[in-house]
């Protein structure tokens, strides 16, 4: 399978300290990487590409490591994340499906085994496409005040031979949720949903 050639990282991190009530004592973290990669595939369709989602493993890593530091450096206070990619036009759908596991396992590995599936959009368009990543709790997805979305996207990227894949995690909950359901406090962490 061929090997990962990357252009360009993209990091975000916004602070959230209110949405029209009383600014939090703590702003919530919201961030994302993006790294913009050539799409092997790009082209011409290929039988078998499953080959390369092993070689994206150690750049799911690497993005993972990064947007942690991006957010303070501690693992520990990670609370949400998803995943998404934009697959540029000469590519297809299906190539944005190879970054599910790598990315997925990249952020679990990195926060220490976290249980929830990861949440995951993903698009074909050209440079300047936005994606709405969703977000759920690290450990339990029926976690209602954690469910939120990043909108993400790189103002050049990606380019007809490229895919832009992101990694997105948060700090904590919505600023002011208030829609009930389970709380993060009452998760039991048997299966990843409660």
């Amino acid at each position: 399978m061929p090997e990962v050639k990357i252009r360009k990282f993209l990091t975000i991190v916004e602070e959230i300290y209110h949405e029209g009530g009383r600014p939090a004592e703590k702003p919530l973290l919201r961030g994302a990487i993006v790294a913009v990669i050539d799409n092997p595939f790009a082209g011409s369709y290929h039988e078998e590409i499953t080959g390369f989602m092993k070689a994206l493993e150690p750049l799911g890593l690497d993005m993972a490591t990064r947007l942690v530091g991006a957010l303070g450096g501690d693992a520990s206070i990670v609370e949400g994340y998803g995943k998404g990619i934009i697959v540029g036009q000469n590519g297809e759908l299906e190539h944005g499906a190879l970054w599910h596991a790598p990315g997925g396992y990249a952020m679990r590995e990195v926060l220490g085994g976290a249980k929830a599936i990861v949440p995951s959009s993903k698009k074909v368009g050209g440079p300047g496409t936005r994606l709405d990543v969703p977000i759920t709790h690290i450990n339990a997805s029926y976690v209602r005040s954690h469910f939120d979305a990043m909108e993400v996207g790189v103002p050049d990227g990606p380019r007809s031979n490229e895919m832009a894949v992101v990694l997105v995690m948060t700090t904590g909950a919505r600023i002011h949720n208030r829609a009930g359901g389970l709380k993060a406090a009452d998760i039991k962490g048997e299966d990843g949903l409660r």
